[in-house]
């Protein structure tokens, strides 16, 4: 079932205790109401990328509980949605040195993991405590992490430290194992506000990336010595390219419609047309047009804020597109230029959506009454209304439902001198 989309949609990966932390925290922020936090917890690290293959697709943004979760999920693979973590610093050593106090642990000589030497310095700075004794590991990549139980245990078999301060539950139980005295740091409530704030902007600013206007621009490519208005052949194939580009828009939820003697105008939105494309990375309709109708066709891709910025930078690269090698052109909102290559599949690849039966019935119907006149394949509303028994409006729904399944196919408007509505003739395509 599709998320709703009224609400950001934020995955939340790491350990249990931790995911269950931030859950708990986001429940409490004022904008509890506009977001919807997914758990996605695991026992061990290295569930840390399966975890978010499982959210992908599904959430708006990732928060993980830490940079290890996020390092070790970068290192896996591309995220392929907008992705932060709570950020491990010095706010979260307070509630630690003030526990470790109460403890009888000496905060002077001590070993800290994760943290940055100058984030625990000013942390001592403000708290009046020297840290001549006090020993930082930070945590510059995920590999470092297996250095961190090294770290603490042999300074402490040296007793040059009292404890140990982790952010890692491995590493703390490991060290509790050993005989370690170690406390866990974990990220303050004002910390974790701020990750969850960070991750709805990014979901936001995603999701309005995805919704920007998309627009694309499909023309057959140009035959020598045909594409005249009187070429029964180039008529057919255009016929045949408009039904093609149905099967794909239903898919995108986009529009279909003739701009001019050969090109079709594609309406969607980027999202969309991302997903028909493998993040824009091989061009769409191409392929599909080719095993369908059997022509090569040029296409322009363009994205904007609005309608009229993203048909000019369709215009745009539909030009790239005639003049250059790749079978597309994208041009996005910002005017940068990415060619798109053709993306081949086999015929049996090709999926497509047959027409509604009982619009195919319908269409068969007009060929057979049409009868002598099947020839032309051309009606208008007025001969659908006779031919079918209904009234004038009743055979415009008709006809249209018919451009729809990619069964007619409408011709311009025929002038007349009489006033009232210009008669539209449609073209029926057979089977």
């Amino acid at each position: 079932m599709e998320r709703l989309r009224s609400r950001i949609t934020i995955g939340v990966v790491g350990p249990h205790d931790l995911v269950e932390r931030v859950v708990h925290v986001g429940a409490g922020l004022p904008a509890a109401a506009t977001m919807r936090l997914v758990s996605a917890p695991y026992a061990a690290d290295s569930e840390a990328p399966d975890k978010l293959g499982k959210l992908v697709g599904k959430v708006d943004a990732v928060l993980f509980t830490g940079p290890l979760q996020y390092d070790l999920a970068m290192q896996a693979g591309e995220i392929d949605v907008p992705a932060t973590y709570v950020p491990v610093s010095a706010a979260g050593l307070y509630s630690a040195l003030l526990r470790g106090a109460r403890h009888g642990l000496d905060p002077a000589r001590i070993s800290i993991d994760s943290v940055c030497e100058a984030e625990v310095a000013e942390a001592y700075d403000e708290i009046g405590v020297p840290t001549a004794g006090v020993h930082v590991c930070e945590h510059p990549r995920p590999g470092s992490v297996r250095g961190f139980i090294g770290f603490h245990e042999r300074l402490h078999r040296e007793g040059l430290t009292t404890a140990a301060l982790t952010t890692l539950r491995t590493v703390a139980t490991r060290l509790t194992t050993d005989g370690v005295p170690v406390l866990r740091m974990t990220p303050p409530v004002s910390t974790v506000r701020r990750a969850i704030d960070t991750a709805a902007l990014l979901g936001a600013a995603g999701r309005a990336r995805e919704s920007q206007i998309a627009i694309a621009l499909v023309s057959l490519a140009a035959r020598p010595g045909h594409g005249g208005a009187g070429d029964y052949r180039q008529q057919e194939l255009k016929l045949l390219l408009h039904r093609s580009l149905l099967v794909d828009a239903r898919a995108m939820g986009a529009v279909v419609a003739a701009r001019e003697e050969n090109t079709y105008v594609v309406t969607t939105t980027a999202g969309a047309l991302s997903r028909i494309t493998d993040g824009f990375q091989v061009a769409p309709f191409v392929e599909r047009v080719r095993a369908d109708v059997g022509v090569d066709v040029e296409a322009g891709l363009g994205l904007g804020r609005s309608a009229r910025e993203a048909d000019a930078n369709a215009a745009t690269a539909l030009d790239r597109a005639r003049a250059g090698e790749a079978a597309a052109y994208l041009v996005d909102g910002e005017g940068a230029v990415l060619p798109l290559p053709a993306a081949r599949r086999e015929p049996s690849d090709v999926v497509r959506r047959p027409p509604d039966s009982r619009a195919i019935r319908v269409r068969d119907q007009l060929v057979e009454r049409l009868g002598a006149d099947a020839a032309s394949m051309v009606v208008d509303a007025d001969t659908v209304a006779e031919l079918l028994g209904v009234a004038p409006r009743s055979a415009r729904r008709v006809l249209q439902g018919l451009v729809e399944e990619g069964l007619a196919w409408a011709l311009p408007p025929v002038r007349s001198t009489h006033a009232g509505r210009p008669r539209r003739p449609y073209r029926l395509i057979s089977g």
